[in-house]
């Protein structure tokens, strides 16, 4: 069974910097398209930074554009977005820039002239007209929420080392939270 490739989406787009590479995405599949800086800069342990990327986009109406951290920069170096995702809203035409923070408690971030520092995912988005009621209707989750579903040793109250936290037990350890009974999406 073939499947038919997907038609891509023509986005208008603008060098604001003549020099810079236009977004490209490093494999096939990959949602997204790699964002470059345009400005050196460094960064000190818990500074953060605006840096331009040399380019602006024109994206048709009923889409927007997503800035996504890096996986590997958050990683290895401890960057992050500060407003992850940021959005480019379809009518917007200034420069995409980003908004990086350094993390690392020790290390500083030195960043150069074409680094890649973002990811830009292109996404259909609904335009949606609210209506006010009175009441919501019931659901499942009903009002639950930030961690009401658990799977987590702070929140479910274990206080063991991950270790046991993950095989149920709750004694020991240092209080602070693990990840690694929460295996979701993994």
């Amino acid at each position: 069974m073939s499947r038919e490739p997907r038609r891509e989406l023509d986005v208008l787009i603008r060098r604001v910097d003549p020099d810079v590479p236009l977004p490209t995405y490093a494999h096939p599949g990959d949602a997204g398209a790699d964002l470059r800086t345009t400005e050196a800069c460094e960064l000190k342990p818990g500074e953060r930074a605006v840096l331009p990327t040399g380019v602006s986009v024109a994206l048709p109406e009923g889409y927007a554009a997503f800035v996504h951290p890096r996986s590997g920069l958050a990683a290895r170096l401890g960057v992050a977005l500060v407003n992850a995702p940021g959005t480019v809203d379809a009518g917007y035409r200034g420069e995409i820039k980003v908004i990086v923070v350094n993390l690392d408690p020790h290390e500083p971030v030195r960043f150069e002239r074409f680094d890649r520092i973002a990811q830009l995912v292109v996404q259909q988005v609904e335009r949606v007209r609210f209506q006010e009621v009175a009441e919501l209707p019931d659901s499942a989750r009903a009002e639950g929420g930030f961690g009401s579903t658990g799977g987590h040793a702070a929140v479910d109250g274990t206080s063991g080392t991950s270790v046991e936290a993950a095989d149920g037990g709750t004694t020991g350890g240092n209080r602070y939270a693990s990840v690694v009974s929460d295996r979701e999406g993994q």
